[in-house]
């Protein structure tokens, strides 16, 4: 899953990266993007090794993106907004240490994703009007699309992000390759001041339906730099608490649509990333797409089920090992494994 970070010149997004990535910025891809992983922390896996005492632990991973700093002028940011239309999920890093007013900033920055999906939308429709003009066998399926595209283009330009509204399905067929920046889920991080003195305000203002978060993110780089009295001492002269990272991680998970699942045993204990909804079939093809081929059942226990009870063993004699069909949804602290025909 790509991650992509936006924001305005200046706005902190580049430091943000670094931030989560642990991945310094590189200054000459500022014209380009620049890409790191992210490792997604899961606290259950602490218990998981403890019962299965496994050779090897792997932990799934962001992509996240980091982007070319984009002109409050608005002028060019389609273009640098195109390099990141491949991700899953947005994140806006709003400069709020700088005096400017940062909710005009998250606003305006909005606008930018709406201009950037109206160029590509009305420039697709004025292609299709010339070419409907002219007799050929594509005429009525182009017609079905420019049908489909119009009430688009009309919403998108009463500044109405496509999130906001249910798109048909012949809109989604339509739009599909275009891979529209409005479409896409995505949350505000509001980069504030290191004595920033009422954070809360700034998230609880953020545009309604929008996850916010405010964080210090200067000073979260500079914290992790320290050894951990020299941390403690400075955390305690600026009266703050932990700015935790895998916290803001885990934010981003969830607001991209995925979630995780694990695999254990003496071998490895692992997590997975899938869509929300996904059926254990997806899960299955995520590990390997032998097993969603050749899929029979997912033997299936929940995590709390295995530390209460302590062991896969005792799970199994509680009849509390479930045997589900490829059809099945995955639940939050699943631990599956997939049986198949070769």
């Amino acid at each position: 899953m790509k991650i992509g970070i936006v924001g305005y010149q200046g706005s902190g997004k580049s430091t943000l990266f670094e931030w989560l990535t642990e991945v310094a910025a590189d200054p000459s891809l500022s014209h380009s993007t620049q890409s790191a992983m992210a490792t997604v922390p899961e606290p259950r896996v602490g218990p998981l090794c403890d019962i299965y005492q496994p050779k090897k632990v792997t932990l799934a991973a962001l992509q996240l993106v980091d982007t070319p700093g984009l002109e409050r002028s608005h002028e060019g940011n389609a273009s640098r907004l195109s390099l990141i239309r491949e991700a899953g999920c947005l994140v806006h890093v709003v400069g709020a240490f700088t005096g400017a007013d940062p909710l005009a900033e998250a606003n305006s920055l909005a606008e930018d994703l709406l201009l950037a999906d109206m160029d590509i939308v009305a420039r697709r429709i004025e292609k299709l009007r010339e070419s409907i003009k002219k007799p050929r066998p594509t005429r009525d399926q182009e017609k079905a699309e420019l049908e489909a595209l119009e009430p688009l283009l009309e919403t998108l330009e009463a500044g109405t992000p496509l999130t906001e509204i249910e798109m048909t399905d012949e809109q989604q067929r339509a739009t599909r390759s275009f891979q529209l920046l409005t479409e896409k889920p995505r949350m505000v991080i509001f980069n504030t001041a290191d004595d920033e003195s009422d954070p809360d305000a700034l998230v609880n203002a953020a545009p309604e339906g929008i996850t916010a978060l405010a964080i210090p993110v200067g000073l979260a780089v500079e914290l992790d730099a320290m050894e951990a009295d020299e941390r403690e001492e400075m955390m305690a002269e600026l009266g703050i608490g932990q700015i935790d990272r895998d916290t803001v991680i885990r934010k981003i998970l969830g607001e991209s649509g995925q979630m995780l699942f694990f695999t254990a045993g003496d071998k490895e204990v692992r997590t997975w990333m899938i869509p929300q909804g996904a059926t254990a079939v997806d899960a299955a093809d995520g590990i390997h797409s032998d097993l969603a081929r050749g899929f029979v059942r997912a033997e299936t226990m929940s995590c709390d089920d295995l530390f209460r009870l302590g062991s896969e063993r005792e799970v199994k004699a509680a009849k509390l090992m479930r045997q589900e069909t490829k059809d099945y949804v995955i639940q939050d602290g699943d631990i599956l494994h997939i049986l198949a025909n070769a």
